[in-house]
């Protein structure tokens, strides 16, 4: 590991001063699930290292004109149990609790696994699906940006060096809408999905027709991937097998995956078609099934 200044602000602003002072030659450490690695291979090399450990006004959940407010020091853990989440975006909670394995959800934090962009974690994806847009601080100000215009490449984002990723905005649903995630994880709990799909439903009540559709994937691009076509092509349907089909195909037309050991490119296009019809139908028939959100 290399020699590194080691500083722990007690205040946002003097961290938002530190990564003014060190631009790219600082990284900053959260759970440090996924830089400790990076630091131990020397895969990066910081001057400094910025830990926000003592920042405990970024680990709360608040809800704020129609939204959840999630900090950005939540662990996944936290997310996962949370009564306030488990009752208004339970797909959420039920995201979280897939990754990986309890260890690994007791460290990582909400904004550590956003500003990593690994466009194979599963929380990326449903935060996609549900529309959350991310808050981004310097010590000029701030400025937020949804979460499908926030990656721009492997392990890249709009995040700047001088940047501090501090919330998470997250639309609570309305009536008549359902969500969910699935991934296809055909080897341990703490290795990445072959492919991971969510959808998000909005139905008339009265015609059973879908007023609006959201749905991500991941594990099969170089960043999440929303599936704007295949979207489109539910707006104003009733469910159908035709119509679970069509989007199916369309969907997996826009991934992109390599071949690794989790599956070949082809086979992980043809599972990301198959994970998007059964998400949006489970999704779908989450919005018949009450006037609740879910």
């Amino acid at each position: 590991m290399n020699p590194f200044d080691y500083r722990e602000p007690d205040t946002q602003e003097e961290a938002l001063a530190l990564l003014r002072e060190y631009g790219e030659e600082a990284k900053v450490i959260a759970g440090g699930t996924a830089l400790v690695i990076m630091l131990k291979q020397r895969l990066v090399m910081p001057a400094s290292l910025i830990s926000l450990r003592r920042l405990r006004s970024l680990d709360d959940i608040e809800p704020l004109n129609g939204e959840l407010r999630l900090g950005a020091l939540l662990t996944h853990r936290a997310v996962e149990i949370s009564p306030l989440i488990r009752a208004r975006v339970p797909v959420l909670a039920e995201t979280y609790r897939q990754v990986a394995t309890l260890r690994i959800r007791n460290m990582a934090t909400v904004g550590g696994a956003l500003a990593h962009a690994d466009p194979n974690q599963d929380p990326l994806v449903t935060l996609m699906a549900l529309g959350a847009r991310v808050r981004l601080a310097s010590a000029g100000g701030s400025r937020e940006v949804p979460l499908d215009e926030f990656f721009t490449g492997y392990y890249e984002t709009v995040l700047r060096p001088d940047e501090l990723l501090t919330d998470v905005l997250v639309p609570l649903p309305v009536s008549h809408t359902g969500s969910v995630y699935l991934k296809f994880l055909p080897r341990t709990a703490d290795d990445y999905a072959t492919v991971g799909v969510a959808a998000m439903v909005r139905i008339d009540p009265a015609t059973g027709v879908c007023q609006q559709c959201r749905i991500a994937m991941g594990s099969v691009g170089s960043t999440p991937l929303r599936a704007g076509e295949a979207e489109a092509l539910a707006h104003g349907q009733r469910l159908t097998a035709e119509l679970l089909r069509e989007v199916g195909a369309v969907a997996q037309r826009l991934t992109d995956p390599i071949t690794d050991t989790r599956g070949s490119a082809e086979y992980k296009r043809s599972m990301a078609g198959v994970f998007v019809r059964r998400a949006l139908e489970q999704a779908w028939q989450r919005s018949l099934a009450s006037g609740d959100s879910r």
